[in-house]
């Protein structure tokens, strides 16, 4: 039976509070975290509040209390979601998706590690080694993409600085089969700059201090990160992660899932070429440019397997096509030294996305015949950054605060929306939960023509030199109705935002300013043909093999290739198609105090994110709704043997009289409420009694039936019966040939 927490520990499902007040929700939610419980239900969603420290909750004997129990059935947790969304894709042959939200620094990649390690771990118990080598490969791609995706901020030690979502496939019996791991908007501006007190990427500062001496030497690399330039700042910081630990897992993880002795030397040499060309400097003779520390380029010749001369042309001038000719245009400083870091982060984000697509390489599924085995089924899990507000808010940050922003109208849609709009069209009585739809600030930033992001691409477009200044303007002249936008100009006595600098959004989650410095350029997102040459005429061949387009000549190149905000905004349309198609399970994370103390629980900043959450309107639905809703035929199927109206076959006027007739006999009436076309469940508990009762009475089948089947071959010398032990491994169609005709058992 249920294990249940007492009260002491406060209510596990905020369901159950008393009033639905913010006061009694953020008293609920301190109650828990100082007890310890960092998990609270709303029904289906798992609040999850981080703990900063290390809690003994996720061991071997916490997942066997999980497996295969009902998501009230225990004390909240994260493996209670990743049952429920295993359970549905298993019994009902539905694609499932968990999706994890919250701000940096509030639990999001934990969760999904622990979501992970508990499917891996429930699945598969004859251990056949294919389904164990896509476990550990799907396990070990973390350890890989952290080291290459993750850094430390000021809010968190290890930010993803990425969106992940990784589809786990299914086979019919419910093993892993494979996945697929899609990125989104790596923040590459990282690679050249920090803000005080952040560092870059973990992989670099892992390979100073990690990587061997020898291997070090080969790559010209010392072993103090503030020697270079793109890492310095964060090379000074004193903190808690241990590179050189992590350098040797990391390494070791690339092993295991399949990488090359050859693609882990290439990937370690991308990383030192990053940290040699921040070194470069440019100076000039007369008014010829030139590289002042000559030196750096044999060093980068030797790193990218190309010639010295054409990674110093590559870097001095570019090749430009006018008319019939081809001629190299010299670089001014000021190009040569945007090149530089345009390369750089290029390089870094092209490497990224090919361990990304190595990874797919070696976890995706193979060799499966859905004609053979039945359609396979996928759980998705999304871990992507959480509404960011910095000191300084730049492209990176619009981007994420959008791709917020439609995550939460999906979550308006399916949880809030979908749920009043069901009830109507059943005609259950309910009273109307307000809630707030974002969808305003949605078209605000993608809405074709005048939305932010068509603006910007606009400014994009215009030959000439548009300025970060002059997108602002457009704008303004754009938007300046608009109730979720204002600038300077606007709103010329609010002194928090400068002339021609900023623009200020009331996202759903509170109002952000932005810096248009530098919108322009990040999304232009330019890089001279000439790098892009330059590599994919390296004789190594895996990096030639990350630069493609490289073999087109200059006269080739004339499409324009799309802006990072038009391939941003495609991907997240994308994905929350993806998301759409599936059925929603949600962990939502907040972050309890700045500091990182297992112990401070900051009532303002719990509350700020409780409200942007929107999880008190969660609860209101919830409350006002009910648990459970199935249709009426299929409510029968699942629970007919349970009453004898309905057992085989019922002879009532309908499907709705027979369910009804059976939750009387039962006593359970009083808990539901009976629609056009299904069944609602009020409570969790009635659930729980019916499939008490379901599973009792199919014992007694089985037993009926294997007696049967034994007095049928006494009397007939042949079985009447299929194998009873397989009752429950889906739709089974059973026949005793003395007893009812033809019915299934579901």
């Amino acid at each position: 039976m249920a294990e249940h927490e007492s009260l002491e520990f406060g209510k596990a499902d905020f369901v159950l509070l008393d009033n639905v007040s913010l006061e009694e929700f953020m008293a609920n939610l301190k109650l828990r975290f100082e007890k310890g419980r960092i998990y609270t239900y709303i029904g289906e969603v798992v609040v999850s509040v981080n703990p900063y420290r290390a809690l003994n909750i996720y061991g071997r004997d916490t997942i066997e209390q999980y497996k295969g129990r009902e998501l009230y059935e225990r004390p909240p947790h994260l493996f209670a979601i990743a049952d429920a969304a295993y359970k549905a894709m298993k019994r009902r042959n539905k694609d499932t998706c968990i999706v994890i939200s919250g701000e940096s620094g509030a639990g999001k990649t934990e969760a999904s590690k622990y979501i992970m390690q508990y499917i891996a771990a429930i699945t598969n118990p004859s251990q056949r080694a294919e389904v164990e080598r896509v476990k550990n490969m799907l396990l070990k791609s973390n350890c890989v993409l952290e080291a290459f995706g993750n850094a430390k901020t000021n809010r968190n030690d290890n930010s993803s600085r990425f969106g992940k979502y990784m589809d786990i496939n299914f086979d019919f019996k419910g093993d892993p089969i494979g996945g697929h791991i899609n990125n989104y908007l790596l923040e590459k501006s990282r690679v050249i700059f920090q803000q005080e007190g952040e560092r870059s990427f973990h992989s670099f500062y892992q390979m100073v201090k990690g990587a061997p001496d020898t291997q070090l030497r080969s790559l010209h690399i010392q072993r103090d990160p503030t020697v270079y330039s793109y890492i310095k700042v964060g090379g000074q910081i004193k903190s808690s992660i241990n590179d050189s630990a992590d350098f040797k897992a990391v390494n070791d993880a690339m092993r295991v899932i399949g990488f090359t002795a050859e693609e882990i030397q290439t990937v370690y040499k991308i990383l030192a070429t990053i940290l040699h060309l921040g070194n470069l400097k440019f100076g000039s003779d007369g008014d010829v440019i030139l590289i002042e520390n000559s030196k750096v380029v044999a060093v980068l010749g030797d790193l990218l397997s190309t010639k010295d001369e054409n990674v110093e042309k590559a870097l001095l001038y570019r090749t430009v096509a006018t008319g019939r000719d081809v001629i190299d245009k010299q670089h001014t400083d000021k190009e040569a030294s945007y090149g530089r870091d345009a390369l750089a982060k290029a390089i870094y984000e092209r490497l990224f996305c090919w361990i990304v697509g190595r990874i797919n390489d070696i976890i995706e599924v193979r060799n499966y015949d859905a004609r053979v085995h039945g359609k396979n089924t996928v759980i998705g899990v999304l871990d992507i950054y959480g509404f960011e507000i910095f000191q300084n808010n730049s492209f990176e940050q619009f981007c994420i605060n959008y791709c917020n922003e439609k995550l939460q109208q999906l979550f308006i849609q399916l949880v809030l929306k979908q749920e009043q709009e069901e009830y109507q069209r059943e005609g259950i009585p309910w009273k109307h939960i307000d809630y707030f739809n974002n969808q305003i600030i949605v078209d605000l930033v993608e809405q074709q023509h005048k939305g932010i992001f068509a603006v910007l691409d606009e400014a994009c477009m215009n030959v000439g030199k548009v300025t970060d200044e002059m997108f602002l303007q457009a704008l303004d002249g754009k938007l300046a109705k608009h109730a979720h936008y204002t600038s300077r100009k606007l709103s010329p006595t609010d002194k928090n935002l400068e002339f021609d600098r900023d623009f200020r959004i009331r996202h759903y989650a509170g109002d952000v300013t932005y810096s248009v410095v530098g919108f322009i350029d990040k999304n232009k997102d330019t890089l001279f043909q000439d790098f892009k040459r330059l590599l994919y005429n390296s004789s190594n061949p895996v990096l030639k093999a990350m630069w493609p387009e490289g073999k087109l000549s200059i006269t080739e190149v004339t499409k324009r290739p799309l802006t990072a905000a038009t391939l941003f905004k495609n991907s997240m349309i994308s994905l929350v198609e993806k998301l759409a198609s599936k059925e929603p399970y949600y962990v939502r994370c907040i972050k309890p105090n700045e500091v990182k103390s297992p112990l401070l629980f900051e009532p303002e900043r719990c509350k700020h994110q409780v409200e942007y959450l929107g999880l008190l309107e969660n609860v209101r639905v919830r409350r006002a709704g009910f648990a459970n809703r199935q249709t009426y035929p299929r409510f029968l199927q699942r629970y007919k043997m349970i009453s004898e109206f309905t057992w085989p076959n019922h002879d009532l006027p309908s499907d709705k009289e027979a369910v009804k007739r059976l939750l009387q006999g039962c006593g359970f009436d009083h808990d539901v409420a009976f629609g056009k076309t299904k069944v609602f469940i009020r409570t969790p508990r009635t659930i729980f009694s019916l499939e008490e009762q379901r599973a009792e009475m199919v014992k007694r089948i089985v037993l009926f039936l294997q007696k049967d089947s034994v007095l049928n071959i006494e009397r007939t010398g042949k079985s009447g019966t299929g194998p009873a032990k397989n009752l429950e491994t889906g739709n089974q169609t059973w026949v005793a040939e003395d007893t009812f005709a033809l019915y299934t058992v579901y």
